[in-house]
């Protein structure tokens, strides 16, 4: 192998997927020590809260996170309270998903204080990189979705 293919250190998807789990770890020890919501725990809430009420199908798109972490993390919010399950009117074998008054409280909560780590994590770009960034990082989720098959990037679903 050449000294150009074999080096992971300059591969992107590599350094995005360590980039993104750097940021979501130092964020999910927040959210674990404030309010013991594990990273797909607090994703589904996410979704929950800026989307409203979805199905579990529609969840795991929204999230990117597979069937089975969904549906756990689904399951722990229901026992703690934070989300109810309905049956799907159009789908028997689905149930809508939506933030309780408890789950809405947390919600509100947290996003004071991610937005506050988001405004930390983000100090050292400028107004415009920031602006390019989500630039980029729209472009790329668009391209995945094209090599995909599905011509557009997945989107919440009410």
């Amino acid at each position: 192998m050449t000294q150009d293919t074999s080096r992971l250190a300059d591969f992107l998807p590599y350094l995005l997927s360590v980039t993104t789990n750097a940021v979501s770890d130092m964020i999910a020890s927040e959210y674990r020590a404030r309010f013991g919501l594990k990273i797909p725990e607090w994703r589904v809430m996410a979704v929950l809260g800026d989307a409203g009420p979805q199905t579990q199908r529609s969840l795991v798109g929204a999230t990117r996170m597979d069937k089975v972490a969904v549906n756990r993390a689904c399951k722990v919010l229901v026992d703690r309270g934070l989300v109810t399950r309905s049956p799907n009117a159009d789908d028997g074998r689905s149930h809508h998903i939506e933030l309780t008054a408890a789950g809405r409280a947390v919600h509100g909560e947290i996003m004071p204080l991610a937005l506050e780590m988001e405004r930390r994590l983000f100090a050292s770009l400028s107004a415009a990189e920031r602006k390019d960034f989500k630039a980029l990082l729209a472009r790329i989720t668009a391209r995945v979705a094209e090599l995909e098959g599905t011509a557009e990037p997945k989107e919440l679903t009410r």
